[in-house]
């Protein structure tokens, strides 16, 4: 197979190893590990061991019906989600054309293009042509975007759904527990800005897993539950 030519390939170490990740391993049958194993032998960025378990463990419970992803990347995440939830529709955004065209044939091979939008192109731009609410958005895209997407992640995101933003301690870089590589600082900063931004949003409820690379999860607060507030 012909490797991919990913610009920002040098931003994906993989997946740090935390306290945790010993006990946290996903159960992926072996079309999805083997997804996940070429991508990570090319250095295409995609979501690592503990956070596909995280991943797959809060789908389960939230069961969500309408999905979007922004970053497919070859399609692994978004599979995952497919697999474990079979009545979920799900749409996915990816810029870059050759992971494109690679998760449209992982879908195909897998038997979930039915029930999956792959849309390619800039998510800033994308966003604003989709339409309906989403119960569930993963972002694992461009992240230095993250608190750019968020106002329009915001209005998509149904009442009581999540906002699940994956990769947002990159590395112990934003917690301070790693030094942060010169090169990175700005995108650290990026990364703190969109954290401040959802955790001082009163519509939202937010907390920050120390999970993978660091996971966040933002539950939109429904009209309900803040006039519930308001009169208790």
């Amino acid at each position: 197979m012909k490797e991919i030519n990913y610009a920002h390939n040098d931003t994906f170490n993989g997946e740090r190893i935390t306290c945790t990740s010993k006990y946290n391993k996903p159960r992926l049958r072996e079309e999805l590990e083997e997804i996940r194993r070429s991508a990570s032998r090319r250095g295409i960025p995609v979501s690592g061991p503990e956070t596909l378990n995280f991943l797959r463990t809060f789908l389960l419970a939230a069961k969500p019906a309408n999905i979007l992803e922004i970053g497919t990347a070859v399609g692994l995440s978004a599979s995952l989600m497919a697999e474990t939830c079979p009545y979920a529709h799900i749409t996915t955004i990816e810029k870059n054309e050759a992971f494109y065209a690679e998760a449209l044939e992982n879908f195909r091979k897998l038997g979930i293009d039915d029930r999956i939008r792959a849309v390619c192109g800039d998510a800033a731009e994308a966003l604003g042509t989709l339409s309906g609410k989403y119960s569930l958005i993963f972002l694992d895209g461009a992240k230095a975007q993250y608190v750019k997407y968020l106002p329009a992640l915001k209005a998509l995101l149904d009442d009581g759904g999540a906002l699940v933003a994956d990769d947002v301690l990159l590395f112990g870089y934003v917690t301070g527990e790693e030094p942060t590589p010169p090169k990175r600082r700005m995108l650290v900063e990026h990364i703190k800005e969109y954290l401040a931004a959802v955790t001082s949003d009163s519509d939202f409820a937010t907390t920050v897993l120390n999970v993978g690379n660091g996971v966040s999860v933002s539950v939109k607060i429904s009209v309900a539950d803040t006039e519930n507030k308001i009169q208790g």
